[in-house]
């Protein structure tokens, strides 16, 4: 759509954990001139020198001063500052004052914390009505959630860091800390409140979908078991889950993929077809849209011992 809009590519630091945290010590300092022309590209919306991800990305101010751009907003960030964007949302940064700056990226997929048990809380941030960083206000407004938030993102830093065992269970507490923040200091109810009648209306499809994956599954046939028909089937499932049928299945069997990868030695062709891929060309292709790796890679990395990187 910006031909001139960078789109950053994330290697994760840990498939598991999809995410990556690493710190920016900066001393350069940009010229008055690239001030002025980084804040009218904002304006006009030009969209040079920016990028995005679809990764989430929560920036935690540590030293000096930072201008953080993107859609209709502009936030000046300090020490202790902590900025949120949200999946494939156009942004920028640049050092507003003289002085050195340190800060943390922090950049996470969420889709790989979807599963049953969190089903009905990670909805919410499915950014179908609006990018989460509608959420902002809540850490200019809350210095309590603010702080949590800063400890939080500094831990799993540190964790990261030293690696030790049972890191992975750290890390995965803390970014759902940092979630449940979020929605519990939503005063302005921006993330997408569904209505979980509707979920559990729908309970039966995901069920079906779970117990079925070897299987071709028909959006028909399943609407029709539950006296719906197909147009207001799949309308309502993006609504309640947040995300459309046809993705939430393709979901489901690369993570059943992923599962079966790790814990058995069948061939790759024997996985794809137990998880309901007839074409092995096409579960390749989905893997790698999960993944950013093939699925020998993703055995391949989950298998070597950890290291940062």
């Amino acid at each position: 759509m910006y031909p001139e809009m960078r789109h950053e590519q994330v290697v994760h630091q840990n498939p598991f954990l999809a995410m990556r945290i690493w710190q920016i010590d900066s001393d350069s300092q940009p010229s008055e001139e690239l001030r002025r022309k980084t804040e009218q590209n904002w304006k006009q919306k030009r969209f040079n020198d920016w990028h995005y991800h679809e990764e989430v990305e929560f920036l935690l101010i540590l030293e000096g001063e930072l201008t953080a751009f993107y859609r209709e907003e502009q936030l000046i960030l300090r020490k202790g500052d902590i900025a949120l964007f949200g999946s494939s949302e156009p942004h920028t940064t640049m050092q507003s004052k003289e002085g050195s700056t340190k800060q943390l990226v922090f950049q996470i997929d969420l889709r790989k914390y979807w599963d049953l048990s969190t089903l009905n809380s990670m909805q919410h941030f499915s950014e179908v009505i609006r990018p989460l960083s509608s959420l902002n206000y809540i850490y200019r407004n809350n210095d309590d959630a603010r702080i949590q938030t800063s400890a939080l993102i500094q831990e799993i830093f540190q964790e990261m860091n030293d690696a030790r065992i049972g890191y992975e269970l750290a890390v995965s507490s803390r970014i759902k800390n940092i979630l449940l923040l979020l929605l519990r200091h939503d005063t302005d109810m921006q993330l997408n409140y569904n209505d979980n009648r509707l979920l559990g209306r729908l309970q039966p499809a995901v069920d079906y979908v779970e117990q079925n994956l070897s299987e071709k599954l028909s959006v028909t046939e399943i609407s029709s078991q539950l006296n719906m028909s197909y147009t207001h089937f799949i309308k309502t499932f993006k609504k309640a889950v947040g995300m459309s049928f046809t993705d939430f299945v393709v979901y489901k069997r690369i993570k059943k993929a992923e599962q079966q990868l790790l814990t058995s030695e069948v061939s790759i062709a024997e996985i794809a077809e137990s998880v309901g891929f007839s074409n092995i060309g096409h579960f390749y292709d989905m893997f790698r849209r999960y993944n950013d790796c093939s699925p020998k890679e993703y055995k391949n990395k989950l298998r070597m011992p950890n290291v940062n990187s």
